[in-house]
């Protein structure tokens, strides 16, 4: 939070420049993601047994979560850079359609190999509504700029289209952690041993 705040801080002191707006926009998505972290560690769901699922594949599951998380947030980082005019705009639209594939890659395998889950479920459902809207938001906020660039100032349509846009990346990147989060509560990494609870050995 205070790494947070002193990059804010120098973005309005240097006056927008050396990247520092781009580093405050992919700082503030970490901050959101621990944020979101603490509130899922310190819920009653993750404190109570969960059943255990069985991951059977080739790749882990939790690698392809985090690879997925991980294309993401490089996706927030492009955005960044082109929405603070420091990159073209094409790396931006690699990096979506590079976020639609692998989002619809991630949640193909968690249906096929987690179909009995709810939480799991819930987690292909939420990837594919939002990328769907996001890639929706990206188009419209790239005409508005498109069709108000010779405006003297910015246009209400174009920061209304762009500021959704910017914040349903949030909600992207948010919700893929949260996947990454789900993964590793549910399936066991490979390898590992589960250890019965107090609760279940005091009752065997």
């Amino acid at each position: 939070m205070v790494a947070q705040a002193i990059l804010g801080g120098q973005v309005v002191i240097q006056l927008l420049h050396y990247w520092l707006p781009v580093l405050h926009a992919c700082f503030a998505q970490i901050m959101f993601a621990a944020i979101l972290s603490l509130a899922v560690f310190t819920s009653k769901w993750w404190t109570e047994d969960q059943p255990a699922l069985d991951d059977r594949g080739g790749l882990s599951i939790h690698a392809i979560v985090i690879i997925n998380a991980v294309v993401t947030f490089l996706q927030v980082f492009l955005g960044a850079g082109f929405r603070h005019q420091d990159m073209p705009i094409w790396p931006h639209i690699v990096g979506a359609f590079a976020v639609l594939g692998v989002m619809i890659w991630t949640a193909a395998i968690l249906r096929r190999r987690f179909n009995s889950s709810r939480e799991l479920t819930f987690g292909c459902t939420l990837l594919h509504s939002m990328v769907g809207t996001q890639i929706l938001l990206g188009g419209a906020a790239y005409w508005s700029r498109l069709v108000t660039q010779d405006a003297p100032q910015p246009m209400p349509v174009m920061v209304i289209l762009t500021v959704v846009h910017t914040v349903f990346g949030a909600l992207l990147f948010a919700s893929s952690i949260l996947v990454v989060l789900l993964c590793y509560r549910l399936v066991p990494r490979r390898g590992t041993v589960a250890v019965a609870s107090p609760t279940q050995t005091a009752i065997e």
